[in-house]
C-alpha cells in the first residue's frame, strides 16, 4: 500500500477468537486427538471422503451431530495448516457447510474455523506441488469470495481477515515432519488466478447497510489492489465507480474514505485509467467527490485531512480530461471566474480573512486547477478574458517589486521570498491552453503581446539564476519556449514577432555545457524545448533562418549531434532536414568541423553505421551489403512476418522509414549532393554507396511487400502487371549488385593504395637506416684517425694521392701553383682550406672593454678602450698630442 499503515484510523473491533453463535439449541462437541496422531502429524488419521459421504447422506437422526463432530475433528488435524494436496476436499466440505448454514445455524461456528485456519501457510510435501495443485488452490481461494453471500457478519469479517493474511501471514504453530510452507506469494497469486479481487468487489452491494462488514472488505480489497491483475479485475466488476458512489456514505472512524480513496489510487495506477476515469465520469460519483471535497475543506483541520482533500482534489482532475464528463458543474456556479479572482497581485492595505501563506496557497491551487479544468471550458475562458488575467499576473511575477513569498505548500515548493511558483504555474496554464490549438485563444495572445512578453521574462531567469532554484528555473524556460512554439508554429507573422531577440535566446541554451545534460535536473527538458522551438519558431522565416546561420547556429546544432545521443538525434536531423533548403546552409555544414577535424558528412554516416548496427542491419566486415534483394532489412523485418493489410494501413517497410534515422540522414546529404564531400574515408565511402542508393532499395522493399501480399492473399495479376513487379525486383536486386560491385572496387582500391603507402614508408625507414649507418661508420673513422697514428697516416696518404689524381697530368702554361697543406701543422685532422687574416689594430678595436659604457668613463689608455671625443672632424687633420 502507498500510504503507512500507522496513518490510518482506529479499525473496527475483531470478533473474539472465542464467538458465541446464537442458535435454537447448543449441541456440545468434544474432539479428541491420541498422542500417536499428534505425532504423525494427524494428517493420515483424517479420512476427508468419508467426511464428505457424511455430509451428502440424509434422514439419519443423529446425522447433524456426527457431521458436526467430523468438522471439529478437522479442525483439530489441521490445526496447523491445510495440505495442499487436501485443500480441494477440505473447501468442498466448506461448502457443504455453507449450504447447509440457511437451515442448520450450527454449521456457522466449524465454517468459521475452517475459514481462520486458511489464514494459515499452505503446506506442500513435494517442491512440486505448488504447479500440481495450483488449479485446485485458485478455485478453492476463489470460493471465499462466494461465501460472502451468506448473511452472518463473523463468517463476512473471517473471510476479510484471511484474505488480508494473505499479505501478513504468519508462520505455523508447529512444523509438521515431511511437510513445508508453501512461499509467502504463493497465496496471492493464487488469489489472483481465482478471480477473489472481482467477487470481493461484488460483496459490496450486499453490505450497504451493514459498516463494520463493508469496512473489513474495504481493508481485504486494499491489500488485493495493490496487484495489476487484481485490479484488472476489480475495473472489470465497476469497481470505480461502485466505491466512488459511496465515498460520503456515514462513517464515524474514518476509515470508510481513507480505503477507497486509496483503492481508487491503486485502480488509477495499476490498470486503465481510461477505463476508470470512464466509470467515474458520472454525476452520482462527482457529486459525492464533490460533497466529500467539501466537507474536507471546511472541516479540516489535521495533516491527514488535508492529505485527503488533496487526494480528491487530484481524482476529480483526472476525471476532468474526459470531455464526456459531466462538468456542468462547473460553468453554472462560476467555477472559472471564482479561480480567477486568485489570479491576481495580492492588493496592499486590504484586510483578507486569511493569512498572507494560506491566500498563497489558495492562489496556488486556483492556478493548477484552472490549467485542468480550463482547457475543457473554452468559451468560459475567452469571456472572461483569461489571456488578459494571465498576461497581467504573469508581468506582475517578473516585476521587481518587494514581494515575500512563504514556499510552505506542495504547490510553492522551491518559492519561498520569490514569485517563482506563481511564474511557474502560470505558464502551466499558458500552455495548457495554448496545446489546445484554438486559432481565437493563440490569436488573442500574440495581439496582446504574449510573444515579446515571454522573451523578456526568459531572458530575465538567465539574469535571475540561482543554484538553489535551478530545476524550477529550468522548468519555467521550458515551459516558456514549448508556449512559443504553440504561438509560432502556423502563424508567419508570429515567428517575425519572435524575430532574432528569440533566436538569441535559443543560442543561448544551446551553448549549454553537454555535462549539464546529464545532472537529471531538467537540462534535457529544456533542450527538446529548445529544438522544438527551432522547428516551430525559426524554420519558414527567412530572416531568422538567416540570423540563426550567421550566428553559427548549424554550427551548436552538430555540436548537439556529434554528442551522440539518440533521444536528441531525431529531431536534429529532421530539423537539419529543413534547413537544408536554405541555399546557405550547405556551406555551414561542410565549413563544420568536430574533434579530430571531423566533417559533418563523416559525422552523418558514422550515424548510419551506428543505427544499423542497432537495428541489425545484416552488413560484412567491410560494411557491404550481404543480402542484395533486402539490402535494408532490419532483424525486426526479418523476424515479422508479411501480412494482408488495409490500404490505409502503413506496411513494416513505410513504418520503418518513421522510426529509424536513415532517411533523414539521406535527405540531408542529398541536399548536401553526394559528390564532393569532405573528410571522409574508405570506410565511409562503401556507406555513402548504400545511402546514395537508399531511396531506390526502400522503393523495391516496398513493391517486394506488395508482391507477397497478393501471393497471400491468392490473387493472380495478370500477365502484363506480373512482369511489370518481376522487373522492379529484379531491378531493385541489379541496382544492388551494382552497389557491392561498386564497393568492392573501392575496398580493391584503398588496399592497394595501404600497400604502397606502407611501401613508402619502409623505404623511408631504409633510407634512414643507412644514413643513420653511414653517420655511424664516418665516426668511428673520425675516432680511428684522432686515436690511431697509423690510421691517421694512412688516411692522409689516401687524401694526397686523391689530390693527386684530380690533377692534371700536365701543368698548364703560366699556371700558378697553390699549396694545399700548411708546413710544420701538427694536426691529426686532415687541413682543410685556409685563409690567412691580419688582427685589426688595437688601437682601433679598443681591446675586451669596447663595448660596454664603463670603458667611455675610464681614461683611455694605449691598448684599452677607445677614447671618448666630443666630436669627429673629417677635414681637418687632429692635432699633435701627447697619448693620453
Amino acid at each position: 500500500m502507498s500510504r503507512a499503515e500507522a496513518a490510518e484510523p482506529a479499525e473496527a473491533p475483531e470478533p473474539s477468537s472465542r464467538i458465541k453463535f446464537s442458535s435454537p439449541r447448543q449441541i456440545p462437541i468434544v474432539g479428541v486427538v491420541t498422542e500417536d496422531e499428534e505425532v504423525q502429524g494427524a494428517f493420515k488419521s483424517m479420512d476427508l471422503n468419508r467426511v464428505i459421504k457424511l455430509f451428502e447422506e440424509t434422514g439419519k437422526d443423529d446425522l447433524e451431530q456426527r457431521q458436526l463432530k467430523s468438522v471439529k475433528k478437522l479442525v483439530q488435524c489441521y490445526q496447523n495448516g491445510f495440505p495442499l494436496r487436501d485443500l480441494a476436499q477440505i473447501f468442498k466440505i466448506l461448502n457443504l457447510c455453507a449450504e447447509k448454514i440457511k437451515t442448520q445455524p450450527h454449521f456457522i461456528e466449524p465454517a468459521y474455523n475452517i475459514i481462520k485456519l486458511c489464514g494459515l501457510p499452505f503446506l506442500k510435501k513435494k517442491a512440486s506441488d505448488e504447479i500440481t495443485y495450483a488449479e485446485d488452490t485458485a478455485n478453492s481461494i476463489g470460493l471465499l469470495g462466494d461465501l460472502m453471500k451468506i448473511q452472518n457478519s463473523e463468517l463476512r469479517i473471517q473471510i476479510c481477515k484471511c484474505v488480508i493474511d494473505f499479505y501478513h501471514a504468519e508462520p505455523p504453530k508447529k512444523h509438521i515432519t515431511g511437510y513445508q510452507q508453501a512461499s509467502s506469494s504463493y497465496k496471492i497469486k493464487m488469489a489472483e488466478v481465482g478471480e477473489l479481487a472481482k467477487t470481493m468487489i461484488q460483496s459490496l452491494e450486499l453490505l450497504e447497510n451493514q459498516l463494520v462488514e463493508k469496512l473489513w472488505v474495504l481493508k481485504a480489497l486494499q491489500h488485493l489492489s495493490t496487484s495489476e491483475v487484481n485490479c484488472t479485475l476489480m475495473v472489470k466488476a465497476q469497481a470505480a465507480s461502485g466505491i466512488c458512489a459511496h465515498l460520503n456514505d456515514p462513517d464515524p472512524s474514518g476509515q470508510l474514505l481513507f480505503r477507497s480513496s486509496e483503492i481508487l489510487w491503486n485502480l488509477l495506477e495499476k490498470s486503465s485509467k481510461e477505463e476508470i476515469i470512464q466509470q467515474l465520469s458520472n454525476l452520482k460519483c462527482l457529486l459525492a467527490l464533490k460533497e466529500v471535497f467539501k466537507n474536507l475543506f471546511i472541516r479540516g483541520i489535521s495533516h491527514y485531512d488535508r492529505q485527503l482533500r488533496n487526494d480528491i482534489l487530484v481524482i476529480t482532475t483526472i476525471i476532468s480530461q474526459n470531455p464526456g464528463a459531466p462538468m456542468i458543474l462547473l460553468i453554472d456556479g462560476k467555477v472559472i471566474l471564482a479561480l480567477f479572482t486568485y489570479v491576481k497581485r495580492p492588493e496592499k492595505h486590504k484586510i483578507l480573512e486569511w493569512s498572507a501563506a494560506q491566500y498563497e496557497e489558495l492562489q496556488l491551487h486556483a492556478i493548477a486547477t484552472l490549467s485542468s479544468v480550463a482547457p475543457f471550458l473554452i468559451d468560459e475562458y475567452l469571456f472572461y478574458k483569461g489571456n488578459d488575467q494571465v498576461l497581467e499576473f504573469l508581468a506582475w511575477c517578473d516585476n521587481e517589486d518587494s514581494f515575500f513569498s512563504h514556499g510552505n505548500s506542495f504547490h510553492g515548493a522551491g518559492g519561498r521570498g520569490n514569485k517563482f511558483a506563481q511564474m511557474r504555474y502560470s505558464l502551466r496554464l499558458l500552455r495548457a491552453m495554448v496545446y489546445l490549438e484554438n486559432d481565437t485563444i493563440n490569436k488573442d495572445l500574440c495581439e496582446n503581446g504574449a510573444i515579446q512578453q515571454l522573451i523578456g521574462i526568459f531572458k530575465n531567469t538567465i539574469s535571475k539564476y540561482n543554484d538553489k532554484e535551478e530545476a524550477i528555473l529550468l522548468e519555467i524556460q521550458s515551459d516558456i519556449l514549448l508556449i512559443l512554439s504553440g504561438l509560432c508554429e502556423y502563424h508567419i507573422p508570429g515567428k517575425e514577432i519572435f524575430g532574432t531577440e528569440g533566436v538569441d535566446i535559443i543560442l543561448h541554451v544551446m551553448k549549454t555545457d553537454p555535462k549539464k545534460l546529464q545532472s537529471g535536473l531538467g537540462y534535457n527538458v529544456l533542450l527538446y524545448s529548445t529544438l522544438d522551438s527551432i522547428w516551430c519558431c525559426i524554420l519558414g522565416c527567412y530572416p531568422s533562418e538567416d540570423y540563426f546561420l550567421e550566428k553559427e547556429g548549424i554550427f551548436l546544432l552538430l555540436d548537439l549531434l556529434a554528442l551522440n545521443q539518440k533521444k536528441f538525434c531525431n529531431l536534429i536531423l529532421g530539423i537539419m532536414v529543413e534547413f537544408c533548403d536554405n541555399p546557405k546552409t550547405a556551406a555551414h555544414v561542410n565549413a563544420w568541423r568536430g574533434k579530430k577535424d571531423q566533417t559533418a558528412a563523416s559525422l552523418l554516416i558514422k550515424l548510419w553505421r551506428k543505427e544499423e548496427k542497432e537495428l541489425g542491419v545484416k552488413r560484412d566486415k567491410y560494411g557491404k551489403i550481404v543480402d542484395t534483394k533486402k539490402p535494408l532489412f532490419t532483424s525486426f523485418q526479418e523476424e515479422q512476418k508479411i501480412i494482408p493489410l488495409p490500404a490505409n494501413c502503413p506496411t513494416i517497410a513505410v513504418m520503418d522509414v518513421a522510426e529509424n534515422i536513415r532517411a533523414k540522414i539521406y535527405a540531408v546529404l542529398g541536399k548536401l549532393d553526394f559528390e564532393n564531400l569532405p573528410g571522409l574515408s574508405a570506410e565511409d565511402f562503401v556507406t555513402l554507396c548504400i545511402i546514395h542508393r537508399y531511396l531506390d532499395f526502400k522503393i523495391g522493399e516496398i513493391w517486394n511487400e506488395i508482391y507477397e501480399e497478393i501471393k497471400l492473399e491468392k490473387l493472380r495479376p495478370v500477365t502484363t502487371d506480373k512482369k511489370i513487379l518481376e522487373s522492379i525486383t529484379a531491378a531493385s536486386e541489379n541496382i544492388g549488385k551494382m552497389v557491392v560491385s561498386l564497393q568492392s572496387e573501392m575496398i580493391e582500391s584503398q588496399a592497394r593504395q595501404d600497400v604502397q603507402n606502407e611501401q613508402k614508408v619502409y623505404t623511408k625507414i631504409q633510407a634512414t637506416h643507412k644514413q643513420r649507418e653511414l653517420a655511424n661508420k664516418s665516426w668511428e673513422n673520425f675516432l680511428a684517425r684522432t686515436s690511431n697514428a697509423k690510421t691517421l697516416k694512412k688516411a692522409k696518404r689516401l687524401q694526397e694521392k686523391a689530390i693527386e689524381s684530380s690533377r692534371y697530368g700536365e701543368r698548364p702554361p703560366n699556371a700558378i701553383f697553390h699549396r694545399t697543406d700548411i708546413k710544420g701543422l701538427n694536426a691529426t685532422v686532415p687541413s682543410g682550406g685556409v685563409v690567412t687574416v691580419e688582427s685589426t689594430p688595437a688601437r682601433l678595436v679598443g681591446g675586451p672593454l669596447a663595448d660596454t659604457d664603463i670603458a667611455l668613463k675610464k681614461l683611455p689608455i694605449r691598448g684599452g678602450a677607445l677614447q671618448k671625443v666630443k666630436a669627429v672632424k673629417t677635414v681637418d687633420e687632429p692635432k699633435k698630442s701627447d697619448p693620453a
